[in-house]
């Protein structure tokens, strides 16, 4: 997992705020609880105190002597209920005292009598095991002046049991609830971010041969959908700017052709003339050899230019692609021989693709120059024509001089010369592999370069094969020398 994306640290940044807040709640609930519980039990306590006052103890002098353990116990069975009362009568003692309860919390026997100061207010008692009685006491006076303290109480567990399982509550379903928040809050992520995914993807795919492509937008209403809009506006004029470079060099190259070849012509004229000391004949030739290379380069740059722009018209037909690369190679093998290298061909065929032959047959041709260009003599220079799968694909490689890594991604860039000394002395100009990738684009091909520097370079053109018949696919595969 990525901890840096963005997707990440939303939902870690929503699962702390989620626990936070959660961790606030539990508080202010655990705290407001604790306090609801005391507050109601002491109310009850007193409501306990004075109904034992107001309403038994005016009687009590009326009546027999069990009567007030009678009625406490039939009005609050305080043995059952766990609960505390004692009733004392000033100058006379203990009147009424509950018995021990049935769950043994506490003994009624162990609890101190109220001193002068704890006669009208509450008070916790400690017990053993660390348990506490809560105890509320008031006074009451009677009709005839006798005067009585009251006292009720209850085990403080009761409330620290209720306290101690919503704890429990919380433990147990917090995690859980925040471990479901972060899973969905990761799903959702996912799930919004997903338009974002789709527009990368799209984003990816378009270069400089397809900027007519646009970025799907995302019809939020927000940062995302202004977001693709202003990607699709960028693109749009990255398009714009593109044109106009292809257009401007496809109509320099136009306008630079008829005055090149004017002068030319004109430079051939003066040379054919017997009037020209030798000197001034050197000079005009060496003009004349700049002139041809520089038609050479405007005529490269025009196709590169109107392939681009898709001006140039395919004649696309049903060819095999391993008989054209095999009769091409056998014309360049005097080219090879010359240098003395090592020239082969492993070719299959009965490999056909949709193509203009007389432009694939430049890619070979292109291909095959280079390779033989940087082999020294004595070196090896291959091709070789295979199907693989639902592609042909066609390779042409060499042990030569090879290509450096920082120049490797830039060859196929036009006028892009690793070596801008040598290329110049053998007469190029860094168009050639750039025509090869504009024809390549034009038929839907991709290529590929790799390269070690002083071990060679292998470069690919993958094409989409044409179906074949079955009986096609044993057919032999020439091998020259």
């Amino acid at each position: 997992m990525n901890t840096r994306s963005l997707r990440f640290r939303i939902t870690a940044w929503y699962a702390g705020l989620l626990a936070g807040a959660l961790l606030v709640f539990g508080v202010s609930v655990y705290l407001g609880l604790e306090r609801y519980l005391n507050w109601n039990l002491e109310r009850t306590l007193g409501s306990e105190c004075r109904t034992i006052g107001t309403q038994l103890l005016t009687q009590h002098p009326f009546k027999r002597t069990t009567w007030l353990e009678t009625e406490i116990d039939e009005a609050y069975a305080p043995e059952v209920n766990s609960h505390f009362i004692r009733v004392i009568q000033e100058g006379v003692g203990v009147l009424y005292i509950s018995g021990a309860p049935k769950d043994g919390a506490f003994d009624p026997s162990q609890v101190p009598l109220p001193d002068g100061e704890e006669k009208n207010r509450q008070r916790k008692i400690r017990l053993g095991e660390g348990r506490q009685l809560l105890i509320d006491t008031l006074q009451f006076t009677a009709p005839d002046g006798s005067r009585f303290v009251v006292e009720s109480g209850v085990p403080y567990h009761q409330i620290e049991v209720v306290l101690h399982g919503l704890l429990l509550t919380f433990a147990v379903y917090m995690p859980f609830i925040i471990s479901l928040a972060v899973v969905s809050g990761y799903w959702l992520m996912r799930r919004s971010l997903q338009p974002v995914d789709e527009i990368t993807k799209r984003a990816e795919g378009i270069t400089s041969t397809n900027l007519s492509e646009r970025l799907p937008v995302i019809r939020t209403g927000d940062e995302l959908e202004r977001l693709s809009i202003s990607l699709n506006r960028m693109i749009e004029r990255l398009d714009q700017a593109f044109q106009h470079i292809n257009r401007f060099s496809a109509d320099a190259s136009h306008e630079l052709r008829t005055p090149l070849t004017i002068l030319q012509l004109e430079l051939e004229g003066i040379a054919q003339s017997h009037r020209l000391n030798p000197s001034l004949t050197d000079q005009i030739g060496s003009a004349l050899e700049e002139t041809h290379r520089m038609s050479h380069i405007v005529e490269n740059l025009l196709a590169i230019s109107r392939l681009d722009a898709g001006e140039v018209k395919m004649d696309k037909t049903r060819l095999d692609l391993g008989n054209l690369a095999a009769s091409t190679a056998e014309q360049m093998r005097l080219l090879a021989e010359e240098k003395s290298i090592f020239f082969r061909s492993n070719v299959a065929t009965d490999i056909y693709v949709e193509g203009d032959r007389s432009r694939l047959q430049q890619v070979i041709v292109n291909l095959v120059a280079n390779a033989i260009k940087y082999t020294q003599e004595g070196g090896e220079v291959e091709v070789s024509v295979r199907r693989d799968g639902g592609t042909a694909v066609l390779e042409v490689s060499d042990n030569g001089a090879g290509i450096s890594a920082h120049a490797l991604p830039h060859v196929f860039e036009r006028f892009y010369r690793a070596d801008k000394a040598r290329s110049r002395n053998s007469g190029g100009a860094g168009l050639g592999l750039a025509i090869v990738k504009a024809i390549c684009t034009a038929h839907g091909a991709e290529i590929n370069v790799s390269s070690q520097e002083g071990r060679g370079s292998h470069f690919t053109v993958e094409l989409p094969l044409l179906d074949v018949p079955e009986s096609d696919l044993a057919k032999p595969v020439l091998r020259t020398r």
